[in-house]
């Protein structure tokens, strides 16, 4: 039921409905007032109508906040999402109250995050807006447009291709190489273990010995990126790296942290002289060589764990020479 009061010279018009939390809005006259409660009834009779009062009180930023304390702090990767959604919460795009956050205010944000950071760093980002307030949205009842459909996102980056050469591996073995009593002697056979492996950097980093089979050359990974697990086939030189590896009390194969792997294949590059070089290149380098030996895809993405041949095809690069050699 809607009343209509005049207050402070102005016309305020109140709906009310059993259940529901009552809706007003001050009008310059009379009929304007009664002109919005009557349209607002009628919408609640039909069922069109969506309460934006939460919407309207709640900041992004709050929302955001709400998201890592409730979802991200479940998930696997939480440190690194929340560093990055706390530093999002702090722009000004975040002070916006849900309702306000538009498809301009969003394609304003990209335009401005394309000047700092890649194309790709603003499709995650704006991936990361899409995940909260649909979750917002469907979880808390807040009741808001999801603006990021109609934002037009930059172009994808191209993937990464980089192989190195025998020369530049050398040179990469020879920066990992220790030279003095206490430096870490795990760079240098985990490095080589990724290359023969072609598993995952967390993957390699979360290996314990009590998975792993030296005599039928296996691995097994309880928990991998795609949320299974999966059983990892070892060459013979994947498995000799891990013979001659000492074993430390905690049961890890590599008890390396990945914060200590970050900066020692920094200083490796940059003692290496290697330009455009990530550790995530070895996956690429070991897929690669793989699919010289396993020219069946079904086969090859049992090794590397995708369960997308369309993924897997990021990773594999073919030699066109031996291609050429191959349809002579």
């Amino acid at each position: 039921m809607a009343s209509i009061r005049n207050r402070s010279g102005k016309w305020q018009a109140r709906v009310t409905r059993k259940g529901e939390q009552s809706l007003a809005r001050s009008f310059q006259s009379r009929q304007d007032a009664e002109r919005w409660a009557r349209q607002l009834e009628s919408d609640m009779d039909k069922g069109s109508y969506t309460n934006l009062v939460l919407a309207e009180r709640t900041t992004f930023a709050e929302v955001i906040m709400r998201y890592i304390q409730e979802v991200v702090s479940q998930g696997r990767s939480c440190k690194e999402d929340s560093y990055r959604l706390k530093a999002l919460a702090r722009h000004p795009i975040a002070k916006l109250c849900m309702t306000a956050l538009t498809p301009m205010k969003v394609a304003e944000y990209r335009d401005e995050r394309l000047q700092v950071v890649s194309a790709g760093a603003v499709i995650r980002e704006l991936s990361y807006f899409s995940s909260i307030i649909n979750h917002a949205k469907r979880e808390w009842g807040i009741n808001t447009l999801n603006p990021i459909p109609m934002v037009k996102k930059p172009p994808s980056p191209p993937g990464r291709n980089r192989i190195l050469s025998e020369e530049e591996l050398d040179r990469l073995y020879a920066a990992l190489t220790p030279r003095v009593k206490n430096a870490n002697h795990w760079m240098l056979p985990l490095i080589k273990f990724a290359l023969e492996s072609a598993m995952r950097r967390g993957e390699i980093l979360g290996l314990r010995w009590e998975h792993i089979d030296l005599q039928k050359r296996t691995a097994y990974i309880p928990l991998t990126k795609n949320g299974e697990s999966r059983l990892v086939p070892l060459s013979i030189a994947a498995v000799t790296i891990l013979e001659d590896l000492p074993r430390n009390l905690h049961g890890t194969v590599f008890p390396v942290a990945g914060c200590t792997l970050s900066a020692a294949i920094d200083r490796a590059r940059t003692k290496a002289k290697l330009n455009n070089f990530h550790f995530h290149d070895l996956r690429h380098m070991a897929i690669t060589r793989l699919a010289e030996k396993l020219p069946n895809l079904i086969e090859l993405s049992a090794v590397s764990g995708h369960k997308s041949l369309t993924m897997l095809k990021r990773y594999y690069h073919p030699n066109a020479e031996q291609l050429a050699l191959k349809i002579a």
